[in-house]
């Protein structure tokens, strides 16, 4: 088991947080408060980068969920960057996949996209 980690910082499309770790049912409730102390102008983009996510279950993907239902609430989006292979087939599976965007860029941006200046 690996503990969990979440670094937050910013970037030029809104908050990015960064998980690293076990994110499960003993975990879980770390990532619903540090998504809850983020305030999301509208029209920003809430970024969970997952390259170090190493498992998650599904008291996890309930967390994840939580994390797109506050985003939309706010006026934002939520994107997942980063995702892990395992993680990214168990999403799929279960249909997740097409509630949330995935992205290869850690700051929500695909390769080749620029924020406005």
């Amino acid at each position: 088991m690996s503990p969990l980690k979440i670094t937050v910082r910013d970037a030029a499309t809104g908050p990015v947080l960064e998980i690293a770790g076990d994110l499960d049912h003993t975990t879980a409730p770390r990532l619903r408060q540090a998504v809850d102390r983020l305030t999301l102008a509208a029209g920003h983009l809430l970024v969970l980068d997952l390259t170090g996510l190493q498992f998650v279950d599904s008291s996890g993907i309930t967390a994840l969920l939580a994390a797109r239902n506050l985003a939309m609430e706010q006026g934002g989006d939520i994107a997942l960057a980063a995702v892990p292979a395992n993680t990214a087939r168990i999403l799929r599976i279960v249909g997740l996949d097409r509630v949330f965007t995935f992205v290869d860029g850690r700051d929500g941006l695909r390769f080749g996209e620029y924020p406005a200046q």
